[in-house]
């Protein structure tokens, strides 16, 4: 598939991608679909992990806690691996962490739909940076069980990324990135940034998540800060909280010298990206809108471009209260200029499948590609009721309602996206989409 304009052979480009989201979603098409149709990927509990349910969806009885919905964005398959495929022992495998075994599948995806044999791939000069969060999966290291001897592997956080680039005989730099729910678009950040630096050739980059335990359920049912009914109504009127969610995504990043040399399809390029934090003032988990408005400055920056140059912008948004209206504040005041007769168009891929947690920037980036290569613009859920907490009259930007042409400015679509942690940290990443001959993506 070629591109109708060509950018400078230093640029980062991203050549693969590999996906798994909840409703069975294990392709990039099967993803676009989805989100093409509108559809929500919103569901029950998972009946077979042996959560304690009966506790959990009665927290609300308890004294400043809220009501837990019987609902969330599970993968299907976050039991499903096939250890011989990958060389690891059943036992080991059983003492992995779930985010491991994801990782590994949607990594191998990631290289096949760039165009490489992940079998032929060692001793590649290429990297790896996962995003990931430790989220409480089996017994602790500090117990006599049949599964100890593979708990320290199986449990530290740098095998998410490390077990990828064993797999795969990868020798560049293998590094898990913990930023919270901005991990995988920091994990982009950091790999372009390496290959720029010589320190690899290409690099995977992304990120994971699937829920070893609930406890990120209790942690936001005493903070008052799920939905009521289930539904991630991001930027949207009624909104009361955010749904948790599962999810993987990975993409190839490499020069777009290399990409040309081999021939590559380029999805984009990665023409700036920042991270940066909130510093002092607010409580660690309370988002800065205008650490969020520095962050995207910088990033328009440092791609040399202008913000009315922007056709669609990927947000974090959470559904939460104070998420949300901070956040737009931060988009209203870069990307928002009321003079624009046209500003770009808003939206979140949680609407579809809630929230990704350390792999909601990959997929909002995921996403974003998605809709440059089709030449669509995907609606964003529940975005016809727009909240109230910001004054739409006086913005140019606005909510994704439908499904909408994306026309190019000389060949290319721009678009942003945006991830921020509850630790604090923040990241946003500019890219340009070259208008595609075909959509077989």
């Amino acid at each position: 598939m070629a591109e109708s304009v060509s950018g400078d052979e230093n640029d980062i480009v991203i050549t693969g991608i590999g996906v798994e989201a909840p409703g069975g979603i294990t392709s990039p098409p099967e993803l676009w679909s989805a989100l093409a149709g509108s559809r929500e990927f919103i569901g029950p509990f998972p009946r077979d992990r042996d959560w304690p349910l009966e506790q959990l969806l009665t927290l609300g009885g308890n004294d400043g806690w809220a009501d837990v919905c019987d609902a969330g964005g599970f993968l299907c398959g976050a039991a499903e691996f096939d250890p011989a495929f990958f060389g690891i022992t059943p036992r080991e495998a059983i003492a992995m962490d779930p985010q491991q075994r994801v990782g590994m599948r949607v990594a191998w995806r990631a290289v096949e739909d760039a165009g490489l044999n992940p079998g032929a791939l060692d001793g590649s000069s290429a990297g790896c940076w996962m995003g990931a969060t430790p989220l409480e999966y089996g017994p602790r290291m500090a117990a006599v069980t049949e599964h100890s001897g593979y708990r320290m592997t199986g449990t530290t956080l740098g095998a998410v990324a490390g077990r990828i680039s064993h797999s795969l005989g990868l020798i560049g730099p293998s590094i898990s990135v913990d930023t919270s729910c901005a991990s995988g678009l920091t994990a982009v950040h950091q790999a372009a940034a390496a290959i720029r630096a010589n320190e690899c050739e290409w690099a995977l980059a992304g990120g994971v998540c699937v829920m070893g335990s609930p406890g990120m359920f209790y942690e936001f049912a005493k903070n008052n800060a799920l939905s009521a009914d289930g539904h991630c109504r991001a930027y949207a009127a009624g909104s009361t909280g955010t749904v948790w969610a599962e999810g993987a995504g990975v993409v190839v990043l490499e020069r777009e010298s290399r990409a040309r040399e081999l021939g590559h399809r380029v999805y984009g390029r990665l023409l700036g990206s920042r991270v940066n934090h909130n510093g002092k003032g607010a409580p660690l988990a309370v988002p800065s809108a205008l650490a969020q408005e520095r962050l995207i400055r910088d990033a328009l920056a440092a791609a040399d471009l202008s913000a009315d140059q922007i056709g669609l912008v990927e947000g974090h948004g959470t559904g939460t209260p104070v998420g949300d209206p901070l956040e737009l504040s931060a988009l209203i005041r870069t990307y928002g200029a009321p003079e624009r007769d046209h500003g770009p168009l808003l939206g979140s891929i949680k609407s579809n499948i809630g929230h990704t947690q350390a792999a909601a920037g990959i997929l909002g980036l995921i996403k974003m590609l998605l809709c440059g290569a089709h030449g669509y613009i995907a609606p964003s859920l529940w975005a016809e009721d727009p909240t109230a907490a910001v004054d739409w009259t006086a913005t140019s930007l606005r909510l994704a309602t439908k499904f909408e042409p994306w026309d190019p400015a000389d060949g290319v679509r721009y678009g942003a996206v945006s991830a921020f942690g509850v630790a604090g940290t923040n990241a946003h990443a500019i890219v340009g989409m070259p208008v595609q001959e075909d959509n077989d993506v």
